[in-house]
């Protein structure tokens, strides 16, 4: 009994050293395979769906911010921020962002537009003051992105500003 599982042991442990196997032989690809029909069609990652549970995609509500003030573009060591204030319509403007207006980062003739979009309130507000109504956004960019560009445009619903590289 002890001889046998001995000789068991011993046999197991030898051929689990023999590589890696399976009963059908190695896990090559076939020849002539075409391996991006296989990831475009990965059983593993799970297909985008509406479910029971999720919400639709929100229509985008923002509005061109009524007039862009200051145009600010500080360097940092790892590119530099575009910081941008400008007045609202009315009190209450919120979710400012600096977007380009075709969705890409991607400069035309090194110049780099810009729209400096608003929330606002779905109620009626107030117009108040301006100081009341100034709102202020940044973006940052690295040296890469900066790498093409010479000029940048923020556009507002009443007026735009520009500034270039010295």
């Amino acid at each position: 009994m002890k001889k046998t599982l001995t000789v068991l042991l011993a046999a197991s442990l030898i051929l689990s050293g023999c590589g890696r196997r399976s009963w059908f032989g190695g896990g090559d690809a076939p020849p002539n395979a075409d391996l991006t029909a296989i990831e475009a069609n990965n059983p593993l990652i799970p297909t985008r769906r509406d479910g029971l549970f999720r919400r639709p995609k929100a229509a985008d509500s923002t509005v061109l911010i009524a007039k862009v003030t200051k145009l600010q573009i500080d360097r940092t060591p790892t590119g530099a921020i575009i910081l941008a204030e400008g007045v609202a319509s009315r009190q209450g403007a919120f979710a400012a962002v600096l977007t380009p207006p075709g969705g890409t980062l991607i400069p035309e003739d090194g110049i780099l537009r810009l729209d400096f979009r608003v929330a606002y309130p779905v109620y009626d507000t107030i117009i108040g003051s301006e100081q009341s109504r100034k709102v202020t956004d940044g973006l940052a960019l690295s040296s890469q992105e900066l790498a093409g560009i010479n000029q940048v445009i923020v556009t507002g619903a009443q007026n735009a500003m520009q500034s270039r590289r010295r």
